[in-house]
């Protein structure tokens, strides 16, 4: 705790005094809907991660087309978030999100009937398509809808439900799979179908306020104003180590490192994975309450300091015991990062404007974070070994905390005088 009020002291803005708001305020409706959702959506993507390269194998391919399918759902991710966060800004966030999961749950019932390869590949790469849609227009409602005073604490529970629904999703679908390598897609499919009826149901309407009763759009905050925030060019830089070590280099060299290095089973590079998933939910439990009280800019560098040492140090690691020890050292850092990131884009953004094309690029920077990650440290694997693909994906991440100690600002403070979604000030 030392550490952290000292760096809150050394921000460019000190964060609001815990006097001058004694109790936050009640989380909307509107947001644990869109929690919900969040958790049937991230249940159901765990339900077909563990069969998706096994189906796409069924079609008589190697190993490297089998690959493919997975990634193209990350590629046209990123290739769409600009025209994803266009669209949030054109036809508001709520028409965007249920357009996303349709489109999804289309795609997703269609893997299930595919009839070859190159048809699953289309489908799955459609699918990307919709995910970038609800995911932008998601977090889009999500910051605009959470009040100034929670936001980090709305942030940490939808990061936590997504953790929840992406733990549970594969123990299903794995259960699920020993009815047919078909089954988990129809269910995904059926319950994004219900998760698009309940949000249309439950979610509220824009208010209409313009002279002849359509929907008055808000007014959405330039990718170039936000650019021009030290806060904001922070969050990017984060994002990017973010998606290059958690969710790039975690995924695809933990497992080849526990076989090659440590002579481990593919169990324990699945208990590595599972036990980065406690240390992040045991932070996720307090990280987003505490970023609302002593900042965004703390945790972040917190965050990315201890994720950056624990994974650099996977590396050097010798014993299975120690590998999984500073993989939960590693997700706890993660835990600390995740939701004072988003928070503060959110603060950049405010309650009264969307920021499609803002969390569009924000997102691509993880997205492409996660891409190149896994290349080049891949490479560095090959030609030197694992001790310098971890050393160089911890640098890249402490660099991310230099960027901030020295760069990023503190974005709290901005919200004394910020009105809250209902109108009135926090």
């Amino acid at each position: 705790m030392p550490l952290f009020r000292r760096l809150a002291r050394s921000s460019a803005e000190p964060a609001r005094p815990r006097s001058a708001r004694p109790r936050p305020t009640p989380i909307p409706r509107d947001i644990k809907v869109l929690v919900a959702a969040a958790f049937v959506i991230a249940l159901g993507y765990g339900l077909v991660a563990p069969v998706l390269p096994q189906f796409a194998a069924s079609f008589d391919v190697g190993v490297a087309a089998a690959s493919i399918i997975v990634s193209v759902f990350a590629f046209t991710r990123l290739i769409f978030a600009p025209a994803g966060g266009a669209l949030v800004g054109r036809w508001g966030e709520r028409r965007v999100y249920l357009t996303g999961l349709l489109i999804v749950a289309a795609s997703t019932g269609a893997c299930a009937l595919a009839q070859g390869y190159w048809q699953l590949l289309l489908f799955r790469g459609l699918g990307g398509l919709g995910s970038t849609m609800f995911t932008v227009s998601a977090t889009a409602l999500i910051l605009r809808l959470a009040p100034p005073d929670s936001r980090g604490r709305v942030s940490g529970l939808y990061a936590a439900t997504f953790l929840m629904g992406g733990i549970l999703g594969p123990v299903v679908g794995g259960l699920l799979a020993g009815l047919g390598l078909r089954v988990p897609f129809v269910v995904y499919a059926v319950a994004l179908l219900v998760a698009a009826a309940v949000v249309a149901v439950m979610l509220k309407k824009p208010e209409r306020s313009s002279a002849d009763g359509t929907d008055s759009p808000i007014q959405p905050m330039p990718l170039s104003e936000a650019m021009k925030d030290p806060g904001y060019r922070a969050a990017i830089a984060s994002a990017f180590a973010n998606g290059w070590a958690t969710f790039g280099v975690r995924m695809s060299l933990i497992p080849l490192f526990a076989g090659a290095v440590l002579g481990a089973g593919p169990e324990t590079a699945g208990l590595a994975l599972a036990v980065f998933a406690v240390g992040n939910a045991l932070a996720l439990t307090f990280s987003g309450k505490l970023s609302d009280t002593i900042g965004r800019r703390p945790m972040v560098i917190s965050g990315l300091a201890v994720a950056g040492l624990a994974i650099a140090a996977i590396g050097f690691t010798d014993s299975v015991p120690v590998f999984v020890a500073v993989s939960v050292i590693a997700g706890f850092g993660s835990g600390l990062l995740g939701p004072a990131q988003q928070a503060a884009v959110a603060d950049i953004i405010g309650n009264q404007r969307s920021g499609g094309k803002v969390l569009a690029v924000f997102q691509m920077s993880t997205d492409a974070g996660a891409i190149v990650g896994p290349v080049l440290a891949g490479a560095l694997a090959d030609r030197l070994d694992y001790g310098w693909a971890f050393a160089v994906t911890g640098c890249v991440t402490i660099l991310a905390a230099l960027f901030w100690l020295f760069f990023g600002r503190e974005t709290l403070a901005v919200q004394q005088s910020e009105p809250s979604a209902d109108g009135s000030r926090s």
